[in-house]
């Protein structure tokens, strides 16, 4: 062989004997074996406040339409003075019954107009008459449950046009949740050693943790008749169970 060619050969074996080490020692190292494991939970919670909604409204009389002017400032005085009564003397009700003002919310006053037929007579054709109808929406808030009929009783009695219904609660939400999503997390863990001990492996550190959603907390409602003076006055108020779900994921790294 040409003495060139024989160096070239010695040389290139070389640079081959250099570069396999390197290229064996830049190979990325597999990643740690991992058990990937999901729970849910499910949390029924006795509920221990509840907050009443009620109603006020007056109405202006019905009139014939004006393009002009539509409502008589007399009238909506008149009915807005008759609403403030009303409500003074709602508010006092609630206050006798033991309600303190911080439990009370009387919300702003609302006025619109309410349309309504006219008489029917048979020389005329049907004609809409106009009403304005002034309301102011009221919430108590009632911590102690076993008060409840009687708070429904004085809210009747004091003349309220509308009970829009009892919305259960929890006074410490975020305890609740916080329960929950603990629930889920030793739920996790549970099934990760149960499943770990069954494929004969051992758990290593956690890896990675998440919420697959995040407590889900709603108050629960109990829908009433929408004219309080249908309401039977001794009538039962169960409250149930307030549901509050959770679930997570979480990664343990398993060792061999």
């Amino acid at each position: 062989m040409h003495r060139s060619s024989l160096s070239r050969c010695l040389i290139l074996g070389g640079l081959i004997a250099m570069t396999a080490p390197t290229a064996l020692a830049i190979q990325p190292e597999a990643p740690p074996a991992r058990l990937d494991v999901q729970a849910e939970t499910q949390l029924d919670f006795v509920p221990d406040r509840a907050t009443l909604s009620a109603r006020l409204w007056e109405r202006t009389p019905a009139v014939a339409r004006h393009d002009d002017n539509d409502t008589d400032p007399d009238a909506l005085r008149e009915a807005r003075d008759r609403l403030e009564e009303r409500a003074g003397k709602l508010i006092r009700a609630l206050e006798e019954a033991g309600i303190e003002r911080d439990d009370l919310s009387a919300g702003s006053l609302s006025v619109q107009p309410e349309y309504v037929p006219a008489p029917r007579r048979s020389d005329e054709n049907d004609e809409m008459l106009m009403r304005t109808r002034l309301e102011r929406p009221f919430q108590v808030r009632v911590d102690d449950l076993e008060r409840l009929p009687q708070l429904l009783d004085a809210l009747t009695e004091a003349g309220v046009n509308a009970l829009d219904g009892v919305s259960y609660d929890l006074a410490d939400r975020d305890a609740a949740t916080d329960e929950a999503l603990v629930k889920a997390l030793e739920k996790a863990r549970h099934k990760a050693e149960l499943m770990a001990r069954t494929m004969g492996v051992s758990l290593g550190a956690v890896a990675s943790i998440s919420e697959t959603h995040s407590p889900i907390y709603q108050p629960r409602m109990m829908a009433m008749s929408a004219d309080a003076r249908e309401s039977a006055p001794k009538a039962e108020y169960r409250p149930g169970t307030i549901v509050i779900e959770a679930g997570v994921s979480v990664s343990w790294e398993i060792e061999n």
